[in-house]
């Protein structure tokens, strides 16, 4: 333990940000880092626990009281190393995690937890700067080939082990670029994509092969893949959008949230499309949806230029503090403000849409929701419509940011396979197996939509059981470090 007082020293602290007015002018990252004599103090906090409960809350066990105690040491490198033996990316997480792992952590009983994610962040980027992460440790060949459909954080990651493992390893993907969710799902203010391209960089000097534009059954067919690789694995995240079934639900102005940030950060990045383009500038800008896409969906807006933003939720407004219910260390249910939410939206909870109204030129001019609760009924949580509540918003683009339902039906179809009652792919967590003819699935066409350590996690452990198939044992991680040293 680097400093036994440090967590009664120092107050927690993250990086800062530019000022609203500033970062809405663009669509790049906002964050100033912390200097590295302030990420010693904030590593110092940690209190090396004798049961790091902050483990419990991190899906890919990473070494959390040992790299934060490298952090407060100054062996950046060192750190480097412990944070790699379990997170193959990161870069990704240190952006992007909700940090489970702050929320489990012992000092958040009653005081600000460990900084994680940030030290992480920091961590990682150091490492890019230094050049630590090199590609010239050695890899032994096995000679077998396993091909990878879908390229965002599980299939990275499951290339990445089974690449370290000696395979050859093809990613399939069907858009342009590699990254999934990463690249088309995730606003650029959150992660610009040079980070993705980094990374992807390293895999591919690392012997791993991208092809991309190529979609499994239209430009490359199941009965190739079978014939040219040993094992097949399937990544392709849980991708149907849930609709919002009600009047006017058809018009030109609901779009799908998904459809509107991938449209949108192809925009940035100067990629074509071919659907119809959609913008928020000078339009009243309604998103249904309270999660982390709908609060994507706010800053996107806000950065094209909407003319209003407001924000809808069905469920009610959770509690600022930790309910009883949920004890620490488990993940609390409570409110949560983003940086999109800071930049000037209007948020409305126990609202639900009933129509989207157009107007005589068949344009979407509003949206009516009514007031509802939620009432426990024989165990189950039913919908009660608030009578003399209906309300009519103005809305001249509104975006469904509803969550998605699982799998989308073409590749299983290619496959033969038939998705479970949760529409995903039937293999379990004990070898990950859709077939004993070695076809494998991770990740959230698996598990369902989740976070993203959780699909790196999936991407290791899947890793480890085409390994096992294909070698009879392998040296790969199950679960946590494992023996292997990372690049």
């Amino acid at each position: 333990m680097g400093k036994v007082t440090g967590f009664l020293e120092f107050k927690r602290k993250t990086e800062s940000y530019d000022e609203v007015e500033q970062r809405v002018k663009n669509f790049k990252e906002f964050t100033h880092p912390l200097g590295d004599e302030q990420l010693q103090q904030q590593a110092a906090r940690c209190m090396n626990c004798g049961v790091p409960f902050c483990h419990s809350g991190c899906p890919l066990g990473n070494l959390i009281p040992d790299f934060n105690e490298a952090v407060y040491q100054g062996h950046w490198e060192k750190a480097s190393t412990l944070l790699h033996h379990t997170n193959n990316f990161p870069e990704f997480t240190g952006r992007l995690c909700p940090a489970p792992c702050e929320e489990a952590c012992v000092l958040n009983i009653n005081n600000d937890p460990v900084s994680i994610e940030n030290i992480e962040k920091s961590i990682a980027e150091k490492a890019f700067v230094n050049g630590w992460l090199t590609t010239d440790y050695e890899i032994n060949r096995s000679g077998k080939a396993v091909a990878i459909v879908g390229s965002g954080p599980s299939g990275l990651a499951a290339a990445e082990q089974l690449n370290r493992a000696g395979h050859m390893v093809t990613v399939f993907e069907k858009d342009a670029k590699a990254g999934g969710l990463l690249r088309y799902g995730i606003p650029d203010f959150k992660l610009e994509k040079s980070i993705i391209d980094r990374r992807l960089a390293l895999m591919t000097q690392a012997g791993v092969v991208f092809k991309t534009n190529c979609e499994i059954g239209l430009h490359v067919s199941v009965d190739t893949l079978k014939r040219d690789f040993d094992a097949l694995v399937v990544c392709t995240g849980a991708n149907a959008k849930r609709e919002l079934n009600v009047s006017g639900s058809q018009l030109a102005g609901v779009v799908q949230a998904m459809n509107f940030l991938s449209q949108n950060n192809k925009k940035v990045s100067g990629e074509s499309f071919t659907d119809e383009p959609v913008t928020a500038k000078n339009k009243h800008v309604i998103v249904i949806g309270g999660g982390d896409t709908g609060s994507d969906c706010i800053g996107t807006s806000i950065r094209q230029g909407a003319k209003s933003v407001v924000n809808f939720e069905i469920m009610p407004k959770p509690p600022v503090d930790r309910p009883v219910h949920q004890p620490w260390p488990h993940w609390p249910m409570k409110l949560r403000s983003s940086t999109s939410h800071q930049e000037g939206v209007t948020q409305y909870w126990s609202l639900a849409t009933k129509s989207f109204d157009m107007n005589a030129k068949g344009q979407l001019c509003s949206l009516t929701t009514v007031a509802v609760k939620w009432q426990n009924d024989q165990g189950q949580m039913k919908l009660i419509e608030l009578p003399n509540t209906e309300k009519q918003w103005p809305c001249d683009l509104a975006l469904l940011a509803l969550g998605f339902t699982g799998s989308e039906t073409t590749l299983a179809d290619h496959l033969g396979i038939q998705l479970d009652a949760r529409t995903n792919f039937p293999a379990t967590s004990e070898n990950f197996k859709l077939s004993d003819a070695g076809v494998f699935a991770g990740g959230d066409c698996r598990r369902g939509q989740s976070l993203i350590v959780w699909a790196i996690s999936e991407g290791r452990e899947l890793a480890y059981h085409v390994d096992k198939y294909l070698m009879g044992q392998s040296q790969l991680p199950l679960k946590g470090p494992g023996d292997l040293p990372s690049p």
